[in-house]
């Protein structure tokens, strides 16, 4: 059964990871797990790494798609496509920000230390959300 729009954008504003999937000339999509930040009625963003293949993928394209799901209490997934509305270099608040939806509290300034030292540029894609694909399959 597909989700409503209520249900749907309360899925995807909890801490999944997605499985992010952007255009590749002569190949299928390059699809790879992402860490997000998104708010319902708002729109959604990931950072990566500016000269990342996803980054260029993603600034070439001008659009990606990201899907996820659970498997628990009931197998539900929500996916969402949309060109990116804005691209911006990436800040140590957004880094403090994402990592502090995925982690413990207190491993995230270790995490982010490491990240700025180790990961180079990062750039912020904004996804504006156009299509939406939902359902919750309930108990399989």
């Amino acid at each position: 059964m597909a989700l409503s729009p209520d249900e749907r954008e309360k899925f995807l504003a909890e801490p999944h990871i997605g499985a992010l999937s952007v255009a590749e000339e002569g190949r299928a999509p390059l699809t790879l797990p992402i860490w997000y930040q998104y708010a319902p009625g708002g729109d959604l963003w990931v950072m990566t790494g500016t000269d990342s293949k996803k980054g260029r993928l993603i600034a070439a394209a001008g659009r990606f798609s990201l899907m996820v799901d659970r498997v628990e209490p009931t197998i539900r997934y929500v996916s969402v496509e949309g060109p990116v509305v804005r691209t911006e270099k990436a800040t140590t608040e957004q880094l403090r920000e994402i990592t502090a939806r995925y982690l413990d509290a207190d491993k995230v300034d270790a995490y982010v230390a490491y990240a700025e030292a180790n990961h180079g540029e990062n750039t912020v894609f904004h996804l504006r959300p156009e299509r939406w694909y939902s359902a919750d399959l309930g108990e399989v």
